[in-house]
């Protein structure tokens, strides 16, 4: 081992070597020294293309010294503090003990951050209606038994595998590399998910939300919550259209989204029951003033992709059994328009966050879907606002996207980010994680324009339902501002207070409004600072 260690000694045969004895955080992270090794550091890594070789533990001459184990998690924690400042990480290649102490061989590689291609599509429909099915037979090419074979990548909780139904959100990784579909054998599988993440260049992330009613605000909470490109609405063909159907269909119109619509199950029905299903979705389309158009063939697949928008609606037939229909919607996704707003981007980072959890290792990770702006490993964030109103400091330990660790991430990115400076018990699903420059206010009351859609009795002062805007799903009082009574139908100024704690929200943001199956949809059009 010594002998492999003094190949790399010879310093002067590669010049992205640099040999330290030793490093202290408390002289070497001071500003002077700290710019020293920067500079050093990307020299280095200039010269490497890419990656510097650090020895920790050997003289400048080559000298073997070693370091005791205080000294070598000193020396990385001070390298690895260096190294996120240019987008770096450092990789332990080799520890080689000597007399007592250990010398360690350290890679130090540029993060690569993918510009990729990326498109987020939430997918709902009426429980039963196949629609975990369908993106576990998408990812990995694998055709379902016809009991719900390919379901099982994306139930993973213990009861939705016992009962057959989804009961919380799922994210699928569904990709393309040179234009052909990436399949995974096991679409739950880290590394997998990784490797596809590696190596497509276009990328799609399905957000499978939950059919069954008494999971509604599930469902809203992933059409609205996430910042979705697309909806996807599944109908069964042995079913149709359901209450729960029209239920979704309004959410993802609520989000003024562009849909489309895959009737599954296909194989199940004969073509004439499949026309008449198909008669009874189109009216449904038509009825929220929208163009349902039939997708038969691979270059009617391709010229909706391009020419799709917020009035026409493909609909494509598909069966996870038998495969028909499958490589219709594979050729859709492969050339379906991926939304940029190049504003956004340059916006200060913001991202509501939609689940917090801890990870052996990393810490406390939130994750999300970022809104607007970019994040990089290291940067200096607000997290907030608490129950009292506050905004707390941190810092980004590390991103990663499907388990796939990154440098930055940009608007449209579904990441986690590990965090410290923080508790996980001081945050909540709702909450929002931005940079200090886009200046987040803690709000508690708001002025918005609203809709009731569906509501049996009148809705005056004092009313409480959930509303959602966001990761928010809160309870509010809302009092009307145009009239004393509010009905189905009506539209109307209201003013409305979140009942327990503030939250973040802003002008021109939507909600929907939630009580049972009781609804309205609006969008805010005016803060109220404390």
């Amino acid at each position: 081992m010594i002998k492999d260690l003094r190949s790399f000694t010879r310093k002067g045969e590669r010049k992205n070597i640099e040999f330290k004895v030793g490093l202290s955080p408390e002289f070497h992270l001071k500003e002077d020294r700290k710019q020293r090794l920067l500079s050093q550091m990307k020299y280095r890594m200039e010269k490497g293309n890419g990656e510097a070789i650090y020895l920790l533990g050997v003289e400048d001459n080559g000298e073997l010294l070693g370091l005791t184990e205080t000294q070598l998690k000193e020396s990385i924690f001070v390298l690895e503090s260096i190294s996120y400042l240019i987008g770096a990480e450092v990789k332990i290649s080799a520890l080689y003990p000597i007399n007592g102490k250990k010398i360690a061989h350290l890679r130090i590689l540029k993060v690569q951050s993918p510009e990729k291609e990326h498109l987020l599509v939430g997918v709902a429909g009426h429980v039963d209606h196949g629609k975990s099915t369908l993106l576990g037979t998408l990812t990995t090419g694998n055709l379902d038994d016809g009991s719900g074979k390919s379901r099982i990548f994306l139930d993973v909780q213990k009861h939705e595998i016992e009962r057959g139904l989804s009961a919380d959100l799922s994210f699928a990784l569904y990709g393309f590399c040179n234009k052909n579909v990436y399949y995974m054998k096991n679409p739950l599988d880290k590394k997998e998910k990784s490797a596809l993440m590696e190596k497509c260049d276009r990328l799609v992330s399905f957000v499978d939300t939950v059919g069954h009613e008494p999971w509604l605000r599930t469902t809203i909470r992933g059409i609205v919550g996430q910042k979705l490109n697309y909806g996807l609405l599944t109908i069964a063909a042995d079913d149709g259209p359901t209450h729960i159907t029209r239920e979704h269909l309004g959410i993802i119109l609520a989000m003024d989204l562009p849909v489309l619509v895959v009737i599954t199950k296909i194989d199940l029905v004969t073509p004439e029951e499949l026309k008449s299903v198909y008669g009874k979705i189109a009216e449904l389309l038509k009825l929220v003033g929208r163009i349902p158009y039939q997708v038969k063939a691979k270059e009617e697949a391709y010229l909706v992709a391009k020419k799709m928008n917020k009035h026409l609606v493909p609909v494509f037939n598909v069966s996870s059994v038998t495969g028909e229909g499958l490589d219709l919607l594979n050729n859709l996704f492969l050339n379906i328009e991926i939304p940029i707003n190049l504003e956004d981007q340059k916006k200060p980072f913001l991202m509501y966050i939609d689940k917090v959890y801890s990870v052996k290792g990393a810490g406390t990770v939130v994750s999300g879907t970022i809104r607007q702006g970019q994040v990089q490993k290291g940067d200096r964030l607000l997290i907030g606002p608490t129950t009292y109103g506050e905004f707390k400091e941190l810092t980004a330990r590390s991103i990663e996207m499907h388990h796939y660790k990154i440098g930055y991430a940009k608007t449209g990115d579904v990441v986690g980010i590990s965090i410290t400076g923080v508790d996980m018990d001081q945050i909540s699903r709702g909450a929002i994680l931005c940079h200090p420059e886009y200046k987040p206010e803690s709000i508690r009351e708001f002025e918005a324009e609203i809709t009731i859609l569906v509501h049996p009795t009148t809705i005056k002062s004092g009313y409480e339902s959930v509303t959602h805007i966001e990761t928010i799903a809160e309870t509010t009082q809302l009092e009307p501002l145009d009239k004393k009574y509010m009905s189905a139908g009506d539209k109307g100024k209201v003013h409305m207070r979140f009942k327990y704690r503030p939250y973040h929200v802003k002008k021109g943001q939507k909600l929907i409004l939630r009580e049972g199956r009781s609804k309205g949809i609006g969008i805010i059009t005016r803060t109220i600072s404390d």
